[in-house]
């Protein structure tokens, strides 16, 4: 994090703690402890495999992309190799955003005993970590087809410009989505060998749908960010949340729906895509920005969103 990191921007942290309870977000009973070899658990905090959210969020986009492209059922190699790409990019987000915020980090209660600054792993090891999730990126990659090879090489550009955006403006959290998002490209390319307006309307709504979940997500540190001086949207919009999270949210919409009618989908796609938006509208009308406990669950809450636009595009081929 800076407060709250790559974790939070859309990658998942455990929240504020409640009084009396260890303020850290490292839980010490989970399968990390229980079930890894110690001298990997740090590094396994440290791409947050305890933190699965993270992943899926990165992963809907590329499986949308895929599935929206597929004449009927997407290739299951293809949604394989996208979802070791997204665990190996989200760690290495998360990699690179700890190096960067290390000495922030060890300034929050919620982050101090995170790998990096708590010393369970040296710059010099995360560095070489953060390499080896990197091939592992590259090598899913050179799998694919020359224009999703040619897409996926902004990927590092995105990953690399984002954990300083924080830093920079008051809206990381635009950032965030225009990595977040870029699957929806790829996942496309990887089918068609070229973009079309399908992926591009695709792209876009995950962007916006980004903006708003980390939003609610950014609430949660936003005391910590204004005391350190790191910048979020959450701040910027302070009580003015909610009614930005319906534009947000809205937005996305809007574009989903015109991805879907542009790839010409059924009616199982606009009835997928109908329950998404009761999921959003749910999520804007009664997150409480004051609640750090509730604000991670709305931000968790998109999984469902994701899992209802992927089963809405293949239904939507259904004809």
């Amino acid at each position: 994090m800076i407060a709250h990191s790559y974790d939070r921007d859309g990658i998942e942290g455990e929240g504020t703690s409640t009084l009396g309870r260890d303020p850290s977000d490292i839980d010490r009973a989970d399968w990390v402890e229980r079930y890894l070899p110690a001298w990997s658990r740090p590094y396994a905090r440290l791409a947050r495999l305890d933190r699965p959210i993270g992943t899926w969020l990165l992963l809907f986009p590329g499986w949308w992309g895929i599935s929206l492209a597929s004449e009927r059922w997407p290739d299951p190699m293809l949604l394989l190799l996208f979802a070791i790409g997204a665990v190996s990019m989200r760690g290495a987000g998360c990699t690179l955003n700890d190096i960067a915020d290390r000495h922030y980090d060890g300034q929050v209660a919620r982050t101090r005993l995170r790998p990096l600054p708590s010393g369970a792993v040296s710059v010099r090891g995360a560095s070489v970590f953060l390499m080896l999730q990197l091939g592992l990126g590259a090598t899913v990659l050179l799998s694919l087809n020359w224009p999703t090879m040619l897409l996926g090489c902004a990927v590092p550009g995105l990953i690399g410009t984002y954990p300083f955006m924080k830093r920079i403006t008051y809206w990381p959290q635009v950032f965030l989505g225009l990595n977040f998002s870029w699957g929806a490209l790829i996942g496309w390319t990887a089918v068609t060998g070229a973009l079309a307006p399908p992926p591009l309307l695709l792209y876009l709504g995950g962007v916006f749908w980004t903006i708003g979940y980390d939003t609610i997500y950014a609430h949660q540190d936003k005391e910590d960010d204004v005391r350190i001086g790191v910048k979020s949207s959450a701040i910027a919009l302070g009580e003015r949340t909610r009614r930005w999270l319906f534009v947000f949210y809205g937005i996305a919409l809007i574009a989903w729906a015109a991805a879907g009618f542009a790839a010409g989908l059924c009616t199982l796609f606009w009835l997928a895509l109908a329950a998404a938006a009761a999921q959003l509208i749910w999520q804007a009308a009664r997150v409480a920005t004051e609640d750090p406990s509730d604000c991670l669950r709305k931000f968790r809450s998109n999984r469902v969103v994701g899992w209802l636009i992927f089963a809405g595009i293949i239904a939507g081929h259904l004809n």
